[in-house]
């Protein structure tokens, strides 16, 4: 029956499958197998193809499966390189839709030739190739940028981080070549600022041959304010005035804005930015140090259309800037790692609160938040059935069930008690415990119980489980593909079996640093499980191994 249906149904059925399941039904039969190619390339599957003449037999055949997404590593000026580009433009250009060369060190007039090799390009990542920008003479021929820009006319997202030679000029010439862009990265890139009357200029004159100055910045934006929508300046040191300054440009109405390691940026600076853009889904705070509690209230009455939302290491945010997240009722993705004095209590009411539906929040990082403690609120961060009956709470027992990924790594204070109560969540795909000393085969067992959905488990540094804990867990996590299990020392082979007989479905496992744990069954277990393409084991039983297929 399967056989006779057309591979274009067949494409579609399996686009809907894991990779790894994609990957075993390219097995089944010859059409299967080009039907999971066909997946592969349509699911925009990224290829990381080393420079080297060994690639060359590689970049062909993608080239015949219609691949549209690679990342080119190791790229510099020698004649290798020079042959992989020109093949990446014989066999892939046409189609190709996204390149990435970060990192790498093209020359300028190879770097023109794959351009102009690539006509459907709508992703270029640029990250690092300070080798394009030294010099400063990139696209300055007219007739060489006119060429860039037709090849360039469909790119949507450029990405130009962490290039300590870009200047006003260099940038404007290669922005020039993309009059459809959407989404721009300057991150970790040196900009200059001016303060005063001079951010108002926009004229391309005052463009400067050896600096990237926010002056310049300001005219592209405010140029491209009516189609760009996803900016990221992190790393740059934007000032409270710059940040102003870009929220009231006319006409820009940006969706997502990254703003990580802006440590000069002031709650003042935010709050305006919330005035001027609220049409923001997704931000990021992380590592803005100067930032408190006042910052998040401004984010949660400003933002109400907010996705993602990241407060990484905002070291001064404390329970009271916590209780303003429930305002955000969209929120889908929340990381909060490493704020050192979140204790818990008031994220988890903020979360779980009564009024109106409980946000689709399916990803939660909590990670090394050293002060966070068990208190009776996090209990209603999970529920199960039998928990749905009316009570004093209401709806914030249902709070978290849309939850797939969730990160406690290092939250030392989460006593084992607390996490058997607190962790189910039947939907949950992904789950951190690492660092987490008082984790006992007790509260792995209610894990494995209220978890059984995960299919990516990282356990390591938990001193405390034993073989007989795995016995008993391991059974209700058929799906688990991702594990590890480095440096529990009390671990041994049996646990290895446990894990064999009950998860099919691994691919990768990771037991350095496990004394308990040999070679041998080491090998024993990959004979078990063919399917597993990589077992991290450094250190196993004494030796250095690293196995991989």
């Amino acid at each position: 029956m399967a056989e006779s249906l057309p591979l274009e149904m067949v494409t579609y059925i399996l686009s809907f499958l894991p990779l790894s399941d994609q990957k075993e039904a390219s097995l089944v039969s010859r059409a299967w197998y080009c039907a999971a190619q066909n997946a592969l390339r349509e699911a925009s599957v990224q290829y990381n193809i080393p420079v080297s003449s060994a690639s060359l037999p590689v970049i062909k055949s993608l080239g015949l499966r219609g691949i549209t997404c690679i990342s080119l590593t190791n790229l510099d000026g020698s004649p290798a390189s020079l042959q992989v580009l020109r093949s990446v433009t014989h066999h892939l250009g046409p189609h190709l839709q996204s390149l990435c060369l970060g990192g790498g060190s093209p020359t300028e007039a190879s770097f023109v030739a794959l351009i102009l090799g690539c006509p459907a390009l709508r992703i270029l990542d640029l990250s690092g190739c300070n080798s394009l920008f030294t010099s400063g003479m990139l696209l300055a021929q007219p007739e060489t940028a006119q060429q860039v820009q037709q090849a360039l006319s469909g790119l949507r997202e450029l990405s130009l981080a962490s290039l300590r030679d870009l200047a006003d000029l260099s940038f404007n010439r290669l922005s020039s070549c993309a009059p459809c862009l959407e989404r721009l990265s300057l991150a970790y890139c040196h900009l200059t600022f001016q303060l005063g009357p001079a951010w108002g200029s926009t004229d391309p004159q005052d463009s400067s041959p050896s600096q990237l100055s926010f002056r310049n910045l300001l005219r592209f934006l405010k140029e491209r304010a009516g189609r760009l929508h996803a900016l990221d300046l992190s790393g740059t040191g934007l000032p409270p005035e710059a940040l102003r300054a870009l929220g009231q440009v006319a006409g820009l109405q940006l969706q997502e804005l990254s703003l990580h390691s802006c440590r000069d940026l002031s709650t003042e600076a935010v709050a305006a930015l919330c005035h001027q853009q609220p049409g923001l889904t997704s931000l990021d705070l992380s590592g803005c140090s100067e930032l408190a509690d006042g910052a998040v209230l401004a984010v949660s009455r400003g933002l109400r259309h907010l996705r993602h939302l990241s407060l990484r290491k905002l070291q001064r945010l404390t329970d009271a800037g916590c209780s303003a997240l429930g305002g955000l009722r969209e929120l889908q993705c929340l990381d909060m790692a490493e704020c050192c004095l979140v204790r818990g209590r008031e994220l988890a009411q903020s979360l779980g609160s009564v009024r109106g539906p409980p946000p689709p929040l399916a990803s939660l990082s909590l990670a090394y938040c050293s002060s966070l403690k068990p208190h009776e609120e996090l209990e209603h961060w999970a529920s199960s059935p039998k928990d749905l009956s009316p009570q004093p709470q209401g709806p914030s027992l249902l709070m978290l069930q849309a939850l797939r990924e969730l990160d406690l790594t290092a939250c030392s204070k989460l006593t084992d008690a607390s996490l058997t109560k607190v962790l189910r969540f039947p939907q949950l795909r992904q789950l951190s415990l690492s660092l987490l000393p008082a984790l006992t085969d007790k509260a792995l067992v209610a894990v494995a119980k209220g978890c059984p959905s995960l299919e990516r488990l990282a356990l390591s540094h938990c001193s405390l489980l034993s073989d007989h804990g795995w016995a008993q867990a391991a059974s209700s996590w058929p799906r688990l593909q991702h594990l590890n299990l480095s440096s529990c020392s009390q671990l041994t082979e049996q646990t290895l079996d446990s894990i064999g007989q009950a998860c099919r479905q691994l691919r990768m496992v990771d037991v350095a640093m496990c004394p308990g744990i040999s070679i041998a069954s080491v090998r024993r277990f990959q004979a078990q499980l063919p399917e597993v393409t990589c077992i991290q084991s450094r250190f196993v039983g004494g030796a250095d191994l690293t196995l991989t297929l």
